[in-house]
C-alpha cells in the first residue's frame, strides 16, 4: 500500500525500530524459525509494557502449532542486544514481547535529529518517482471562499509531505475554463457592462451578483466605451473576467505561500488533436468500445449500472454539454499519459459522488486506479462571537479568503484550517485564531520555538553556548523521566510523517507537535537548565535544540513561520 512504512526499512519511521528488527531476525534463526514475515514493532500504549513491543510470536505462532506465549519466551532466550541499549525484555497479554530501553541509548539515539537537521524524518522512498497534486482548482468565477482554502492548505502540505519522501511533485491547478458556469459568469458581466452603458437590465437572479462583476463591467467600459453593447459576443466579456478573477486568486493563494507549477486549462479537453479527435471524445469512444455508453433522451450515458449502481450517469447532457464526469476522466487519462506514479486529488465535499464514477471508468478503460488517492476536504464555516457568519457565493456575499487573512493572519489561516480532520466539518472561530494566548494552537506551537530560541540567545550571552555547533554527544547524561519522555516523542516524527501520507491527514502532524510543545513546556518548567551543572545544562541546551529542530521541520510541512521571538 503507498506510505506504508516499512519496520525492516531503516530510512523508514522512528530510527529505534530499525535497531531491533536484526536482533529479533537473528534470534529468531538461532530458535530454528524461518520466516518471510515482516517484523513489526510498535509503541505500546501504557509505558509499564516498555518502549517497544513486537508481535512476531502471535504471527508465527499458529503455522508452528506453539501457545504464543510459550513462543515468545522461547525467542527471547536468543536475544543477543548490544550492551547498553536494551534493560530487559518480557512478555505481556496474549504473546507481546515488550523492549525496556536503556535512557541512555534514547539519548544517543535523539542525536540524529541534530545530525540531520533538515532532512531529520525524510527518506529516500519515492525517489525517481514523480507525484502530482491538484488542489484548489476553484472555478474562475468569483474571489476565492474561505471553503477553498481549506482544500488550498491540505493540498499544499500534502505536497510538502509527500517532498520530505523523495517524490518529484507536482502541483497542479484544474483550470474549469469550460462549461455553464463561465457562460453565466460571462452573461453576468455583459448585463452590468449595459447598465454601464446607460440601458435598463433585467438581471437574473441566477447569476453572479457581487460587486467584483460590476468592477470586471466598469474596466470593460473604461476601455472600450459602449461599443461592446452592439455584439451578442460573449467572448470579451468571458476571457476578461477570467483574466482578472484568476489573477486575484493567485494573489491571495500566494498570501498562504500556495503556489502552483502547473495549471491544466479544461478547454484543451474539448479540442480536437490535430487530424485527430477531442480527449473528451477519446473517452466516450473508448468506453463505447468496452460496452459501457448508451444514447437515449437525447443524452449520452455511462452505464454505470453494469457495475451494480442504481442508476446511469450522465456524460453528455441533452443541451450537449458534458457533465463534470466527462472531462474529469479525460482529464484524469492525461495524468496517467504524463506518466505520474501517484496521483492526488484534492477535492470539496461536493465532488464525493463524482469521483468513484470517475475511478471506475479509468479501470474500464485499463488504468491502474491504485496510483489515485483521494482527499475530501468537508465544509467551513466562520463563527465570530459564537455566531455562524452564512455567505453565499452566487449572491457576491461570500465568505471571502482574502478577508480571513486580513483579519486573523496567513499562519493562524492556515493551522486553523488543517488542525480538525479533512472528514469533518470545520467551523473556524475567529476570536480565538486572534488571541495571544496558549488557548490558540498557533500561538501555542510558535512560543514553543520562540522560547527556545530566547533561551539559546541567553545561553550564548552567559556561559558562550554555540547552538549552531552542538553535536548532541553529551545527550546520554539525562536520565529523569521528562527528559526520556520528551526525546523519545522527537524520535516519533518519522513515524508522523508516515501517518499523515497514510491518511492524506496533516491534522496529525498538528497534534504531535502540540504533543512536542507541551513535553517542552513541562521540561523547561522541571529542569533547571542554564542553572543546573555544566555537563547536565550542555545537554539539556542540546535536547532543546533537537526540540526546536522537530518544531522548524513540522512547521515547514504546515507552512507556518518559526518566529524567533513573540
Amino acid at each position: 500500500m503507498l506510505f506504508q512504512a516499512a519496520s525492516k526499512q531503516c530510512h523508514n519511521g522512528n530510527p529505534m525500530r530499525a535497531f531491533f528488527v536484526p536482533f529479533i531476525q537473528d534470534a529468531l534463526r538461532s530458535a530454528g524459525i524461518e520466516t518471510d514475515k515482516d517484523i513489526l514493532i510498535e509503541k505500546p500504549t501504557e509505558k509499564k509494557f516498555g518502549d517497544f513491543s513486537t508481535n512476531i510470536a502471535l504471527l508465527l505462532a499458529k503455522e508452528l502449532k506453539k501457545n504464543p506465549r510459550t513462543l515468545a519466551g522461547e525467542i527471547m532466550e536468543h536475544f543477543a542486544f548490544p550492551e547498553g541499549t536494551v534493560v530487559k525484555t518480557d512478555v505481556a497479554g496474549p504473546g507481546f514481547i515488550n523492549f525496556h530501553l536503556e535512557p541512555a541509548f534514547i539519548m544517543r539515539t535523539v542525536r540524529d535529529v541534530l545530525s540531520e537537521g533538515e532532512s531529520f524524518g525524510s527518506n529516500p522512498a519515492g525517489k525517481g518517482q514523480g507525484a502530482i497534486v491538484e488542489y484548489v482548482s476553484a472555478n474562475p468565477t468569483g474571489p476565492l471562499t474561505v471553503g477553498r482554502g481549506r482544500g488550498g492548505v491540505l493540498g499544499d502540505c500534502i505536497a510538502n509531505l509527500l517532498e520530505t519522501q523523495g517524490y518529484d511533485v507536482t502541483r497542479e491547478y484544474y483550470f474549469n475554463d469550460a462549461g455553464r458556469q463561465m457562460q453565466i459568469l460571462a452573461e453576468s458581466v455583459r448585463y452590468r457592462y449595459l447598465e454601464q452603458c446607460g440601458m435598463t437590465v433585467d438581471f437574473p437572479e441566477s447569476h453572479y451578483q457581487g460587486d467584483y462583476i460590476r468592477n470586471i463591467a466598469e474596466t470593460l467600459f473604461i476601455e472600450h466605451g459602449d461599443e461592446l453593447a452592439k455584439s451578442e459576443s460573449l467572448s470579451v466579456f468571458k476571457e476578461t473576467a477570467e483574466g482578472i478573477i484568476f489573477d486575484s486568486i493567485r494573489k491571495t493563494l500566494a498570501r498562504l505561500s500556495i503556489t502552483h507549477d502547473s495549471f491544466f486549462n479544461e478547454h484543451t479537453l474539448y479540442k480536437a488533436e490535430e487530424g485527430g479527435i477531442s480527449p473528451n471524445q477519446a473517452v466516450i469512444e473508448a468506453l463505447d468500445a468496452k460496452g459501457f455508453i448508451s444514447k437515449f433522451d437525447n443524452a449520452t450515458w455511462f452505464l454505470t449500472t453494469k457495475l451494480g449502481q442504481e442508476k446511469d450517469k450522465v456524460l453528455i447532457k441533452s443541451s450537449g454539454d458534458p457533465s463534470y464526469r466527462l472531462p474529469d476522466i479525460a482529464y484524469h487519462v492525461t495524468k496517467f499519459n504524463r506518466g505520474f506514479s501517484l496521483m492526488v486529488n484534492v477535492f470539496g465535499a461536493d465532488h464525493i459522488d463524482e469521483y468513484p464514477d470517475v475511478n471506475e471508468a479509468l479501470k474500464i478503460l485499463g488504468y491502474d486506479t491504485g496510483r489515485i488517492r483521494v482527499a475530501i476536504n468537508q465544509f467551513v464555516t466562520t463563527t465570530v462571537g459564537g455566531q455562524t457568519i452564512k455567505m453565499s457565493t452566487r449572491k457576491g456575499n461570500a465568505d471571502l479568503l482574502d478577508d480571513l487573512i486580513d483579519d486573523v493572519g496567513a499562519d493562524a489561516t492556515r493551522l486553523f484550517f488543517i488542525m480538525r480532520s479533512k472528514d469533518s466539518h470545520l467551523n473556524f472561530d475567529i476570536d480565538l485564531a486572534k488571541k495571544q494566548s496558549k488557548d490558540n494552537p498557533v500561538f501555542y506551537l510558535q512560543y514553543a520555538h520562540a522560547r527556545i530560541c530566547s533561551l539559546m540567545r541567553m545561553a550564548g550571552n552567559e556561559i558562550g553556548f554555540n547552538a549552531d555547533s552542538a553535536t548532541g554527544e553529551g545527550l546520554d547524561v539525562l536520565d529523569s523521566e521528562v527528559e526520556i519522555e520528551l526525546a523519545s516523542a522527537l524520535l516519533d516524527y518519522p513515524d508522523v510523517i508516515q501517518s499523515c501520507l497514510r491518511f492524506l491527514e496533516p491534522q496529525k502532524m498538528v497534534e504531535y507537535l502540540h504533543g512536542i510543545a507541551e513535553l517542552f513546556h513541562k521540561f523547561y518548567q522541571e529542569c533547571p537548565i542554564l542553572k543546573a551543572d555544566p555537563a547536565i545544562r550542555t545537554a539539556r541546551l542540546e535536547l532543546s535544540l533537537c526540540v526546536r529542530r522537530v518544531l522548524r521541520n513540522g512547521f515547514t510541512i504546515l507552512g507556518i513561520s518559526a518566529p524567533e521571538s513573540m
